[in-house]
């Protein structure tokens, strides 16, 4: 059967997963005094590659630390990075960041992994909070000293679902920004569809209504104009677990996350609500225009789940898109949406050598002050992090970001053990279904089979 094919690809997935897993991580050094945050560079300074990379890098005198910062090549927070960076410098001249941004994001946890272990590359790296497990494990990270982090002051500063970054009571990141998903309308496809674009859909029947109305087909049958497309590799997964399973009367996981729970009748239904905008109402393709994400970005999709990020994709590739952001759908009264986060963490290099670590720990000190957030609202389209910024009422009332201030009441944060894993368990089961004609049913608990066997190996470590 089709499906045995797809686990013997995840299996595979795994072991190899397990084959990168190193040591624990070294104890960080003691830090320094943390002084006063300082700012960044505005313009991005060109770094090595890690495989170009063939030693630590250097102070560029006896007076100044340099240390490296990597990121993934996401536009918006390169620029946010880069003023952070200049911002930093100007306050610290003893400590130069050499901002290495120029990684595509499929190439980024292979880089990390080919430098970290051997002493090179970044020493302060960011990273997506669900890669946490996997890169602790792996030795890529240190805890963050308690004295500049205090857990009390993050428990107490911090947006709630920040907790994720702390395992078994150490915290080993901590992030600029969170975010959570709303749904993404384009308001000129919406009145060609003769709906009132001031008036997206508020449930999830008016969202499937609203998408076929949206729909649009040449005279060979072939789409031109998307109104939803379901796509398990974009935000989907998320939608899935932590918003449609929930508003059908189940969740995801149990209490403690040990447990996959999102395969029962509840689960079911919302697989089944999922899968219907391509097995039934067809109203759209995720192969199209690339995928889902840049069929809306280029005006070809009305309706779109995504996160407060895609804002600032949508203002430099798109800015003259009239779209608007709601939150997203209900379904039996209930509310509900996925909050997630890219973080920051120190690396072994760092821990390695004193004067880079105590400067790796004021950059990070800086880049997840309330400062820095607000800075990276107004670029990045993310919520801040730290509550002092993140409860500005100017937020709620944003048209834009509005719908994912007020969704971070009620957000939900899915514990990974590993999320490409996990994510990829989704994927195969979507494709399962329409491409090999699985039954729904069948497809998703082999999908929850999967999940529960990556969570399995991870607790029993």
């Amino acid at each position: 059967m089709q499906h045995k094919r797809f686990l013997t690809l995840l299996s595979a997935l795994m072991v190899l997963a397990m084959l990168l897993a190193a040591c624990p991580a070294p104890a960080a050094p003691a830090p320094a005094s943390s002084g006063e945050a300082a700012a960044p560079a505005a313009e991005a300074t060109e770094a090595p590659a890690a495989e170009e990379a063939a030693a630590p890098v250097e102070a560029a005198s006896d007076d100044v630390v340099t240390i490296e910062y990597w990121q993934y090549n996401f536009e918006a927070r390169v620029t946010a990075m880069d003023q952070l960076i200049e911002m930093f410098e100007a306050e610290n001249p003893n400590i130069k960041v050499i901002h290495n941004a120029d990684i595509p994001y499929a190439e980024f946890r292979d880089k990390i992994a080919a430098s970290v272990p051997a002493g090179v590359g970044p020493d302060v790296a960011t990273l997506f909070y669900g890669w946490q497990s996997a890169w602790i494990d792996a030795g890529y990270l240190v805890p963050l000293p308690e004295d500049a982090f205090p857990p009390a002051t993050i428990e107490a500063e911090f947006s709630p679902m920040v907790s994720a970054s702390f395992v078994d009571g150490t915290l080993y990141t901590l992030p600029t920004a969170v975010r959570t998903l709303a749904l993404f309308y384009n308001k000129d496809l919406m009145e060609a569809a003769g709906l009132d674009p001031e008036s997206p859909p508020t449930t999830l029947d008016e969202l499937a209504e609203q998408a076929v109305k949206c729909t649009v087909r040449d005279a060979n049958g072939d789409l031109e104009i998307e109104g939803f497309v379901t796509d398990l590799g974009a935000q989907d997964h998320h939608w899935f677990r932590e918003v449609l399973v929930r508003q059908f009367g189940g969740v995801p996981y149990s209490d403690d996350g040990r447990t996959v729970m999102y395969n029962d009748d509840a689960g079911l239904q919302a697989w089944n609500y999922l899968l219907a905008f391509k097995t039934e109402l067809e109203t759209g393709d995720n192969t199209l225009f690339t995928d889902s994400t840049n069929a809306f970005v280029s005006g070809q999709v009305c309706f779109h789940v995504d996160g407060s990020f895609r804002l600032g994709t949508l203002a430099a590739n798109a800015p003259d898109m009239n779209f608007g952001v709601a939150e997203l759908p209900t379904h039996n009264g209930i509310q509900s949406t996925f909050g997630s986060y890219w973080t920051h963490g120190i690396t072994k290099k760092a821990a390695a050598d004193q004067a880079r670590f105590d400067a790796s720990v004021k950059f990070l000190q800086f880049i997840t002050s309330a400062q820095a957030g607000a800075i990276w609202v107004d670029i990045v389209g993310e919520l801040p992090a730290q509550l002092e910024a993140g409860n500005n009422p100017e937020l709620a009332a944003d048209p834009k970001l509005g719908a994912f201030a007020r969704g971070l009441a009620y957000a939900h944060a899915t514990f990974f053990a590993d999320e490409s894993a996990q994510r990829q368990a989704m994927i195969d089961a979507y494709d399962m279904v329409v491409l090999a004609d699985e039954d729904p049913a069948v497809a998703l608990d082999i999908a929850a089979e999967t999940d529960q066997e990556i969570l399995d190996e991870f607790f029993s470590e």
